[in-house]
């Protein structure tokens, strides 16, 4: 493989959690230097990307590969081989857009690059595939003697006592000695040919349609993903009002506090009054007067303390739901991950299915 890049970006590098299959776990603790390199022995293009002196990623770009966009500054594709699928944060849309063009770029070069391999590949193997359909004989001609007797020597065509025969009706008779099990191989690889056509034609029909179907999907997981976002900005703006609610209860326990004092000092004060009272009639009065003070007090302070605990319960049960809600949430959005994953392997699937198609 060469020791220059063809093309080289940075980005922060993830890959698929491979036990859950739907969260992206962090390759890279920092955005990290992914390049394009051309391996020549090999003839194949290669992303790698190195953290330190560790390979976070190494794949092999193949035909049947696709890098999906899953939003302005992300995009991920599947590697087969190494049984995973990596994800690319970039810093900009165009660092994205730039990467994503670069890998349709070398992923069609190594698509030539397979046919021309596989050219080769049917030109070397034809003469072996030839061979055995020469080495048919008739039971009408010799096998023993050599091709140059068959082209026209005096020893085969003139065994006969008429001595002007020519080396032509051999080699027509050979040939039609050979036509018959050609014309039943050749019938034999047409029948398999069209059967192999309709069932590429079956399943092609079947993937347009099920296209269809996971469009739909993908459209109502959109919309259900919006909502979900909606309602998250909602619980985030109900959340902004839980410290009001916290410092209104800080407000209502120093008020509880004040009041608590002010309840002994006047207990402290009745007290006095008492011993004054039983010394000093003149003061029943004020005792009556402070006495109905003193009720008042208490029952302010058992309708404050009544408010305290509804503001309390209020706060347990909002912050309940608050969390019953993010964990209900946490699950749709698992969810809906795991869906799109398994929609984006059904269209790599089907990519795949239409260019071997194709």
């Amino acid at each position: 493989m060469g020791k220059q890049p063809i093309y080289s970006t940075r980005a922060h590098v993830f890959q698929i959690d491979p036990n859950t299959k739907k969260n992206w776990l962090p390759a890279s603790k920092h955005a990290v230097t992914v390049s394009y390199f051309y391996d020549s022995t090999r003839n194949v293009y290669r992303i790698i990307s190195l953290d330190g002196t560790k390979a976070i990623i190494n794949s092999t770009i193949s035909p049947n590969m696709t890098f999906t966009k899953t939003s302005q500054k992300f995009g991920q594709w599947a590697d087969s081989r190494a049984n995973t699928v990596y994800g690319l944060g970039f810093s900009t849309e165009h660092h994205l857009a730039k990467f994503a063009e670069k890998f349709a770029e070398y992923k069609e070069a190594a698509r030539l690059a397979k046919e021309k391999s596989q050219e080769k590949m049917e030109m070397a193997t034809s003469p072996s595939q030839e061979s055995p359909a020469g080495e048919l004989s008739s039971p009408l001609t010799p096998v023993t003697p050599p091709m140059e007797n068959i082209n026209g020597t005096d020893e085969i065509c003139d065994t006969t006592p008429n001595s002007d025969t020519r080396p032509e009706p051999c080699q027509n008779a050979l040939a039609f000695a050979h036509s018959p099990a050609m014309t039943k191989h050749w019938e034999a690889e047409l029948e398999a040919l069209k059967g192999n056509n309709a069932k590429l034609t079956a399943a092609l029909l079947e993937s347009t349609a099920n296209v269809k179907q996971w469009k739909q999907q993908l459209a109502a997981y959109q919309e259900e993903a919006e909502r979900l976002h909606k309602r998250v900005t909602e619980l985030e703006c109900q959340s902004n009002q839980t410290p009001v609610i916290k410092s209104q209860k800080t407000e209502l326990n120093q008020t509880i506090e004040e009041l608590e004092n002010a309840l002994r000092d006047k207990e402290e004060e009745m007290e006095k009054l008492k011993e004054e009272l039983e010394n000093m009639n003149d003061l029943m009065e004020q005792k009556d007067t402070l006495t109905q003070k003193l009720e008042e007090t208490e029952l302010r302070s058992r309708v404050l303390e009544e408010q305290l605990a509804g503001a309390e319960q209020r706060l347990e049960e909002n912050q309940e739901e608050q969390e019953n809600f993010r964990k209900s949430l946490r699950t749709l959005l698992e969810l809906l991950d795991g869906k799109i994953f398994e929609l984006t392997e059904l269209r790599d699937t089907l990519a795949r299915l239409i260019e071997e198609a194709s």
